[in-house]
């Protein structure tokens, strides 16, 4: 029994090591197809494959070696050579498996080659030290129940020992294997930016507790057994604190990656947050330049059509007492000026500066992106007596528009026939102000991964630009200025057809 219990928990514990790495890299990295001939009728071949197979191939390709060492692995003999060799080996191992069965040539795969290996070998020391403690206080205890008559036969006692030794090695190989399952997890779970491009820089910080984990690893495997007269020794039992101590320190080893996981992820979202207000400082800037600009155009545009009012009506009244077919054309003519002045006022008139300002801006720049792109915008009208200041409002329509002109641009550039437009209206609900913008969009809406973001970024769809960290953060700004005013925002999809909801209390809090 003794001979097949030491077979058969190593197998099952390098399998199971061999399934948690084939998770760990399945849940950052994108399997490559696998393909396997299966048997078919009248001996054709048929080939399938998928996520499962690869799984199943790294599992089996990562345990199987280690299964055959075990087997046929002579005494062990303590060497440190043979330590660090062992190390190079099981690394390089797992390096090959992510690069065969996985698209793993991105910098993120050395951190989770050395942050599965750390976590496997802190477990596997972890539970051995603590465990095998566990096992010589059970071996006392049986010498104790002999010395003292409480087991009477050898029969009892090799029963007592062999239930001992597999209740040690029981707890022994279930503790390495929860404690790495569990630590994997806990990376995955917090790890939540998984298709953020990494630098080096930021390589070096998640992988520098990773490698501190393996070298105390390393140096455990070099020191903790040493021969004393041929009989192996271990460095606890000359230092019996060392039994607390040392899982202390591999623990903490271990706790500091998973800490420099979501340390790294915080510092990923506090650069995001200070994109977005950055963002929202320049898009504020040139807000406030275009309404100082525009304004001065407007009053000189008003200037120019009171003057040219009353110069057109002392022309009209100097030409009236000429005969009439004299001056019939002229009267046409200054007719016609005198409508086109009628006309010549700003595009959009919403009853708020600000957006008057930043709607005519976007349209200006949208139509020279999209000439054929149409802003309606007659039903957004705001009250005289509104209290949500012009600036929010601006943040709000200037983030929906910015969202809606690309999603048309988009749409254009994958059918030229198709109809594009951004609808604009706003309503009045008792104190509460609803704001909807409706854009045409090609249809394709990327959901973020519940486990891939951040709580305040996964509910929106991600962006599709190339520079992720300093885009698709704008109907996060949309929602966290309409909390400022108690209120939420939404969206949904008709067809080909995103409709962006925000509800406001039109009080200041």
């Amino acid at each position: 029994m003794y001979k097949i219990a030491n077979v058969v928990f190593p197998v099952f514990l390098f399998l199971f090591q061999g399934y948690c790495l084939q998770y760990f890299l399945g849940s950052f990295l994108e399997s490559r197809t696998l393909l396997v001939r299966c048997a078919g009728r009248a001996g054709c071949g048929i080939f399938c494959g998928g996520r499962q197979w690869n799984g199943l191939a790294v599992m089996i390709l990562y345990g199987a070696p280690r299964i055959v060492s075990v087997l046929i692995s002579s005494p062990k003999t303590w060497n440190y050579r043979a330590a660090v060799g062992k190390l190079a080996l099981s690394l390089f191992m797992s390096a090959l498996l992510a690069v065969c069965f996985y698209q793993a040539f991105h910098l993120i795969t050395i951190f989770l080659v050395a942050a599965f290996q750390a976590a496997a070998d802190i477990s596997r020391y972890t539970a051995v030290i603590l465990m095998g403690e566990l096992g010589d206080g059970l071996l006392d205890l049986w010498n104790w129940c002999i010395q003292n008559r409480v087991i009477t036969s050898e029969r009892a006692f090799d029963l007592a020992i062999n239930a001992g030794l597999i209740t040690e090695w029981v707890l022994e190989y279930l503790s390495m294997a929860l404690l790495l399952y569990f630590s994997l997890r806990r990376i995955v779970g917090d790890f939540r930016e998984k298709e953020y491009g990494i630098h080096r820089t930021e390589l070096l910080f998640l992988l520098t507790p990773a490698a501190a984990g393996l070298l105390i690893c390393l140096l455990l495997r070099i020191i903790i057994i040493t021969m004393e007269d041929g009989v192996p020794k271990t460095l606890y039992d000359r230092y019996p604190v060392l039994i607390l101590l040392l899982p202390a320190i591999l623990l903490l080893s271990l706790l500091s990656i998973l800490q420099g996981v979501r340390l790294f992820q915080d510092m990923i979202y506090w650069n995001r947050e200070r994109s977005g207000r950055i963002i929202l400082e320049k898009q504020v800037e040139g807000l406030q330049e275009h309404m100082e600009e525009m304004e001065r155009i407007y009053s000189g545009i008003r200037s120019m059509k009171h003057d040219m009012r009353n110069t057109l009506f002392v022309i009209g009244r100097l030409s009236a007492g000429k005969r009439a077919e004299d001056n019939e054309e002229l009267q046409v003519y200054l007719s016609e000026l005198n409508r086109m002045f009628d006309t010549l006022e700003v595009r959009f008139k919403t009853g708020n500066t600000v957006v008057d300002t930043l709607l005519n801006m976007k349209y200006h720049e949208a139509v020279r992106e999209v000439p054929n792109l149409k802003i309606e915008a007659d039903n957004l009208l705001f009250p005289c007596d509104m209290e949500i200041r012009g600036y929010d409002i601006g943040v709000i329509l200037g983030n929906a528009l910015d969202n809606a002109i690309e999603a048309c641009r988009r749409l254009k550039e994958k059918e030229s026939e198709a109809e594009i437009f951004i609808r604009l209206r706003s309503m009045q609900r008792g104190d509460l102000l609803i704001l909807k913008v409706e854009n045409s969009y090609d249809g394709h809406l990327i959901r973020r991964c519940a486990s891939g973001m951040e709580r305040r970024l996964r509910e929106f769809p991600a962006t599709e630009k190339a520079d992720k960290s300093l885009h698709g953060i704008g109907l996060a700004n949309i929602k966290g200025t309409a909390e400022k005013y108690q209120g939420t925002m939404d969206f949904k999809t008709e067809g080909k057809v995103f409709i962006l909801s925000v509800m406001m209390k039109n009080q200041i809090k």
